[in-house]
């Protein structure tokens, strides 16, 4: 796995060495590395993820493309 240096400002800092002491993640790595990847799920950003390595495994077509492509109505 690649290693990335990164500064964050002292309050996230601060809020995510709190998660870790409340057991929401084991460590600061771990932290970082979910924190990360769900930011990057919430902007769908594409590319290659743990998660996608095995074919068929997770896949929901309303994921990718909101609404099977139409992001402002429904479709039945």
């Amino acid at each position: 796995m690649p290693k990335v240096e990164l500064s964050v400002p002292e309050h996230l800092e601060m809020q995510i060495s709190q998660l870790v002491d409340q057991g929401e993640f084991l460590n600061r790595e771990d932290a970082f590395e979910n924190l990360l990847s769900t930011g990057l799920k919430a902007y769908k950003v594409s590319g290659p993820s743990e998660e996608s390595e095995e074919p068929g495994f997770g896949d929901d077509p309303l994921d990718d493309d909101g609404m099977m492509g139409h992001d402002d109505e429904y479709v039945f």
